[in-house]
Parts: structure tokens; sequence; C-alpha cells
């Protein structure tokens, strides 16, 4: 069912898929990519300090969300609680935006208070069927329940990774990206009409997806069990986009964690790669930014903050090349303000897009390093 304040219209539009916009315009394209300069970006040399640097390049993000800053009062409603092992699963109603109202899992552990916490941000993968559930175990009885499994097992080890930080000691919170599980679910073809409709109205999918995140973040800090300085984020593909983007944004993240999405404009822009398609690149297209920062560059903007890059080499979706220019230009940024030490990239050679139980394991070792009192 879809939430009040978006209508769908069909409208048709010619799309540019897999390799045609190539064949069709080849000397127009090529003209336009080799401009693509990423005039802002820190190596430019056009900043005198990094600090500038950063403030600057966080407005040009900031601006491309086309989505204002619009503070709602959460009037939080408590849905539906269940006892887990150590922990207490619930299921928050919060008014997350002026638009949308949207259901919460929370996970609490059952250890003295405060306690640090990590928001999750769910993937794409092309089903819609379930969102904050491929992070969380659904509850009892849920009918969601067996698709949920079904993913853990595919990309996770079968492993709820929610549930796993839960017993770890961490409050964790997940939504559903408009579009997924109780937001949904969307047809995959109706994704680039929901973006031309919201371009429309003056504004973007992309910016509404990273607009309900900082949200997120927002409610997570002042719940009474959450110590507010240790607020980590962790995404998995389209998930791991969102995560740094999130750390790009926001002060109040202290450690990022994301999996299996980091890479160049100029790798993704080959035939057959997502991000030229449409549909699903939707969610990742600010109108006018990539005239300006590449994807390292959005990420760098979460600098000095520590950030952990988790990258299969066997992923047909992340070219390994690209993968290791990005490392190599954020590293950059690190250096620049003497953190070094805070940047971390590892590509698993013998993984893909996954994020596997030993990923799983540095991921969580990492984390509690980063949020140790």
């Amino acid at each position: 069912m879809w939430r009040r304040g978006f209508i769908i219209l069909l409208l048709s539009f010619p799309l540019w898929a897999d390799g045609i916009i190539d064949q069709q315009l080849p000397d127009f394209y090529q003209q336009l990519k080799q401009k693509q300069t990423f005039s802002d970006a820190w190596e430019s040399g056009k900043f005198q300090t990094v600090q500038k640097w950063r403030q600057h390049g966080r407005n040009l993000l900031r601006d491309s969300l086309l989505w204002p800053d619009e503070p709602v009062d959460f009037s939080p409603r408590l849905i539906r609680t269940e006892a887990r092992d150590g922990y207490k699963a619930e299921i928050w109603s919060v008014q997350l935006t002026l638009q949308s109202r949207v259901n919460l899992m929370l996970l609490t552990p059952d250890l003295p208070k405060p306690l640090p916490a990590v928001l999750l941000l769910h993937d794409h993968g092309a089903r819609f069927d379930i969102g904050k559930e491929k992070w969380i175990k659904p509850f009892k009885n849920d009918q969601k329940l067996a698709s949920a499994q079904q993913w853990a097992d595919k990309y996770f080890s079968g492993n709820f990774v929610g549930d796993e930080l839960a017993r770890q000691g961490y409050v964790v919170l997940a939504a559903d990206t408009f579009g997924w599980s109780e937001r949904g679910p969307i047809a995959y073809d109706a994704q680039q009409a929901m973006a031309s409709n919201l371009y429309l109205l003056g504004r973007s999918l992309a910016g509404m997806a990273a607009y309900e995140d900082l949200r997120q973040v927002e409610f997570l800090k002042q719940l009474p069990q959450v110590d507010k300085n240790r607020l980590a984020v962790i995404g998995f593909s389209m998930g791991a986009f969102k995560a740094w983007q999130l750390a790009a944004l926001s002060d109040d993240i202290k450690a990022t964690v994301s999996v299996a999405w980091m890479n160049s404009y100029q790798y993704l822009m080959q035939p057959g790669n997502n991000l030229l398609k449409g549909q699903s690149s939707f969610y990742m297209l600010h109108p006018g930014l990539s005239a300006k920062l590449d994807i390292p560059d959005v990420a760098s903007l979460a600098a000095p903050s520590a950030m952990l890059l988790i990258n299969g080499a066997k992923d047909k979706l992340m070219p390994r090349e690209g993968v290791e220019y990005a490392y190599a230009r954020m590293a950059k940024v690190w250096q620049a303000y003497g953190a070094s030490e805070k940047f971390s990239g590892k590509i698993w050679p013998q993984y893909g897009h996954e994020f596997s139980a030993e990923q799983q394991q540095q991921a969580f070792n990492w984390l509690a390093a980063q949020l140790a009192k």
C-alpha cells in the first residue's frame, strides 16, 4: 500500500538500457564523459584546507538532495514487542517526515544503558517484499520470515546481522526504504516513473531516501537507551551507498561500515552496468552532483570519522579496478586530516556481492574498536 502524499503516474519515457546509449549517441556521450573532471574534488587543488573543502562539498551534496529540512514530531507509537535471547525486539510507528509515517524495527539489549547504536540500511536486490527484514529477523509467525531467511542465506551466510549486533550489546534500528516491504512492494519497472514524478514535483527519489536516513539518525540519538556519542551505520549494496552518504551528511555518525558499493563513475559508466539502466539507479542519482564530485569524493566528505569499506573481488557490479581507484582517492582525504588510521578499505579476493560471516566478523571487531568508550 502506498503511503499518502505520493501518486505514481506511469509516464512513458525511452529507456536507455544496457549499452543502447553508447550505440545511439557515441560521439555526444563520449564527449560529455571526457568533460567529467569532478571540478570540486579535494584533488582539484582549489581548496586551501581539507576542512573548507569538506564544508563546500557537504553544501553541494545537501543541495543536490532537492529535499528541504522539514522537521516534524516523531509521534512514536509502539506496535509490537517480542522478547529474544538477551535483547528485546520492537516495532514502532514513527512520523519520519511530513509525508511518511514508517514502521521501524528496534532491538535493545538487556544491558545497562545507555548503549552504542547501529543504524542498518538495507540493499536493493530487486527484492521488494522485504526491506528491514533483510537485516533483522521478523517476528514469530510473520509471513516475511521465509523470504528474509532466504535472503540471509544468499547474502549473509544465513545470519541476521541486526540480531547478532544486538547480542553483542548494540541498540539496532532498521526501516524500509520507500518501495520495500510495508512501504511497497513496488514493481521493478515502476521505479523510473516514481523518480520522474518526484522530479516533476521539484524533488528527488535519491534525495528522499537520503533525507529519511538523516531522520532515522535523529530518532535514534534521542532514544534514552542510546549513547548518542557512539552511533554507527552499516549498509550493504545500495545500503552501503546510503551508509557512506549518510556519514558524509551527518557529524553524528562516528563509524561507518560500507559493504559492496564503492567505485568511480569512470568504471561504472560502462555498457551493462546497473548505473546506466535507470530503475534501481534512481535511488542513488542526485541531479548535477556527478559533474562536480566523483563517488569516492562524496564518501570522503565523512572524513575524518571512521570508515571501513568491504568489497569482493568477484563482485560483477563493482569492477575491482574502480574499487582500488576509489580506495586510493579516499585515503588521500583521511591523510590530509592526519587521520589515516581511521580509514580502511579491504578487497576480499574470494567473495563476490555479499557480506559473508568472515566479513561480518571483521566488521564487528572493527566496530567494537571504533565505538569503545
